[in-house]
């Protein structure tokens, strides 16, 4: 089975010049927890997390009116293409440690692969990136419980 077949081609983005609070705006207008961000060509550049909002804007101190989402966006993005296998995709995304993943064709966002998504497939090798992902973060949480 291939990404397309099983991402969303409905993307909410936002473009890295737009104040933080717009972005923290339409994360909760939407219910989302991050956002793909765009350049004005629409090129993904970066993802906006609620955790990267509440870390590096609102811990920080910073003016979400003031501070541009790509001052604070995640760089380094995973992404897949669209015609990748789901089983592979599945793995990058628990090497990864990452819940959403863009999907890009030619460096410009096509759609978003989320956890979701692979549930829905009920592929073996993406329940296995899912169990994954999961003990990966148990295991996080247990380190800092400790």
């Amino acid at each position: 089975m291939k990404v397309s077949e099983i991402m969303s081609e409905r993307v909410v983005t936002i473009e890295r010049n737009e104040p933080v609070i717009a972005a923290a705006r339409l994360l909760k207008r939407m219910n989302l927890g991050a956002l793909p961000v765009t350049d004005r060509s629409g090129r993904l550049v970066g993802m906006l997390t609620d955790r990267d909002i509440a870390v590096r804007c609102v811990a920080a101190g910073a003016d979400a009116r003031e501070l541009r989402v790509g001052e604070i966006m995640s760089r380094g993005i995973v992404t897949a293409s669209p015609g990748a296998e789901v089983g592979e995709a599945a793995r990058r995304m628990g090497r990864g440690q990452v819940r959403r993943m863009p999907v890009v064709e030619g460096g410009r966002l096509v759609g978003m692969l989320s956890l979701a998504d692979l549930a829905r497939s009920c592929d073996m090798e993406a329940a296995a990136a899912l169990a994954d992902i999961s003990s990966s973060l148990r295991r996080l949480r247990n380190e800092h419980d400790g």
